[in-house]
């Protein structure tokens, strides 16, 4: 038990957050942006594995290459916790995660 603790401690270090900004995609009715507040997810990746924490919203995931082309995309469903992207792709991309009309934006780069 104790070597297994050691292990998953140990392992967490490797993992990067991918820091990400909020946009809201849409176009407010009325009298402008409405008063719900939005948490910000936490993603980590190491190597080609993107890692979401336990009870998250679904999500959209979409990877833009420099030319804003998608190379990528999937469903993160709600009862995931990890993505592996695949091993084909190599460079800089921008991850977009969409959330109802919330839209999540950051960068990451795969070797």
């Amino acid at each position: 038990m104790i070597a297994s603790a050691f292990m998953l401690s140990t392992s967490s270090w490797a993992w990067t957050i991918v820091p990400l900004s909020v946009n809201i995609d849409y176009r407010p009715i009325g009298n402008g942006h409405g008063k719900t507040s939005i948490e910000v997810p936490k993603v980590y990746i190491e190597d080609y594995t993107l890692m979401f924490g336990i009870n998250h919203p679904e999500y959209t995931l979409i990877l833009k290459d420099e030319n804003d082309n998608v190379v990528y995309t999937t469903t993160v469903f709600t009862t995931q916790t990890d993505v592996i992207l695949p091993s084909t792709l190599s460079g800089d991309y921008q991850i977009e995660l969409i959330m109802d009309d919330w839209l999540f934006v950051g960068e990451i780069s795969l070797n």
